[in-house]
């Protein structure tokens, strides 16, 4: 079993076959996490959430402001509340969203627009095209924008982490809220893996690394056969505790590639 407080043995030929013995990058940290149902506090109980499995195995200190049915507009808002009950106090901030927007069909939206300015290239006044970042909060994208550039204004030091979404079963929550499979366009008419090829293309835009549980947590609710990591019957969204230790399993080997502190 994967234990807390957790050394790194890394050997190093060249020095004889002698081993260098290095503390894990996240051991004793901070670490907010924001989202949706996935990693609201209040839907599993804390010790089976997935942050709960890496509160154990890494050593750190969760600060979850994940909450249900919340999209990426929300994330400026869960923000605010890190930042008010927080301050500066923590060392790194997850981000696990997405998929209520795909359920609610945004938009996907741009990047960026275009527009004409003038520059100084080589001491010559010249005009040229530029692109501007999108900030409309009625897209995809924009929201990410508006999500992330305040972040990186906030906390610039701060390492932050992008979660794809993982697949979608079908889900039953009331007459009103019924929620097909992810073969199924949306609303707007697009499928699941745009949201997630998006959140990709945000990591490299804003220069945050994304651990994509999409294709690496191996959950996948669409066969009937990985019931063993949803709650079944009407639910085939949510992960249950399995899927949680699964999916915290994929997290905890991505996140000892990756620094949590400058």
């Amino acid at each position: 079993m994967i234990r807390s407080l957790i050394v790194i043995v890394i050997a190093i030929m060249a020095w004889g076959g002698q081993c260098a013995a290095f503390e894990h990058p996240w051991s004793g940290k901070r670490v907010a996490f924001l989202g949706d149902s996935i990693t609201d506090p209040g839907v599993l109980k804390e010790d089976t959430h997935y942050w709960g499995f890496l509160q154990e195995w890494l050593d750190i200190t969760p600060l979850v402001y994940g909450i249900s049915g919340h999209q990426w507009s929300n994330i400026p808002g869960q923000t605010e509340r890190l930042q008010k009950e927080h301050g500066d106090d923590f060392d790194a901030i997850m981000i696990f969203i997405g998929t209520n927007d795909f359920n609610a069909g945004i938009p996907i939206g741009e990047w960026f627009t275009e527009e004409k300015a003038v520059v100084n290239a080589d001491g010559v006044m010249v005009k040229r095209t530029r692109r501007v970042t999108s900030f409309d909060p009625a897209t995809y994208r924009g929201r990410i924008n508006i999500a992330l550039d305040g972040l990186k204004k906030k906390y610039p030091t701060k390492q932050i982490v992008l979660l794809t979404p993982i697949h979608r079963g079908p889900a039953s929550f009331g007459d009103d809220n019924v929620q097909p499979t992810e073969d199924f366009q949306n609303a707007c008419g697009e499928y699941l893996d745009v949201y997630i090829e998006s959140i990709k293309e945000a990591s490299s835009i804003w220069s945050v690394p994304v651990i994509d549980t999409y294709s690496l947590s191996g959950i996948f609710p669409m066969h009937k056969e990985q019931e063993i990591y949803v709650p079944g019957g009407t639910d085939w969204l949510h992960p249950n505790e399995k899927g949680h230790h699964r999916l915290a399993s994929c997290l905890y080997w991505q996140l000892l590639t990756l620094p949590c502190t400058f």
